[in-house]
């Protein structure tokens, strides 16, 4: 990660920040030591959260989450930082959309595994309402595993998660969404694919994994 070259990220209003931190307090709902990647290029930022891990030094497995926000003036950088630093900054409105660059970093496995900008293809889409379907199932068979088995049910949570629930579509992809908040029910969730990598382009976000 290269290091900040401003020390404020401006998004266009105070509304797009307030965004931003329900984004990071879902993410952050999921794993509240986790992290947020910020990359700015121009006038674009884009925004990361790891949902799922991945495994060896490909990341296989991997599932993130991706939010842009317009940003109001130019600026380029990428880092990572808690997402905590995130959710404490936008908890506290000001009336702009300035986001104050947190000076503590974080550390988090899966910003080294970057997915594809272009290349990518459409492969068809599926609709959100049966992908919450396949999250709340999943959610439930996990939570009811975690009651049961305790600290043992990792491995009945890498199965479920890992379940296709479509052609080349896993079940973490649902969650990620579902989770997250991208989904809107009635809507299609657009499957496009670049290599080893799915994306779902939903109403109200990005699901990218590997």
């Amino acid at each position: 990660m290269s290091a900040p070259t401003v020390d404020v990220l401006r998004l266009t209003d105070a509304a797009a920040l307030s965004d931003l931190g329900r984004y990071a307090a879902r993410a952050r709902s999921l794993d509240d030591a986790g992290a947020i990647r910020l990359q700015a290029a121009g006038a674009v930022l884009a925004a990361w959260v790891g949902v799922l891990p991945g495994r060896g030094i490909l990341g296989e497995g991997t599932v993130l989450g991706l939010r842009t926000f317009a940003l109001a003036e130019p600026a380029e950088c990428d880092l990572v930082v808690p997402l905590g630093a995130v959710t404490d900054r936008t908890a506290r409105p000001t009336g702009t959309g300035d986001l104050p660059v947190p000076p503590t970093r974080a550390i988090a496995t899966w910003s080294a595994v970057t997915p594809p900008r272009s290349g990518w293809t459409a492969s068809g889409s599926v609709a959100a309402d049966d992908l919450a379907v396949a999250a709340r199932a999943g959610l439930e068979e996990v939570s009811a595993a975690v009651r049961e088995r305790g600290a043992a049910a990792g491995l009945v949570r890498d199965r479920v998660w890992s379940r296709e629930v479509a052609d080349g579509l896993r079940a973490g992809a649902a969650f990620a969404a579902y989770a997250l908040g991208f989904l809107r029910p009635g809507s299609p969730v657009t499957v496009l694919r670049s290599g080893p990598w799915t994306r779902l382009t939903a109403v109200g976000g990005h699901v990218v994994m590997r």
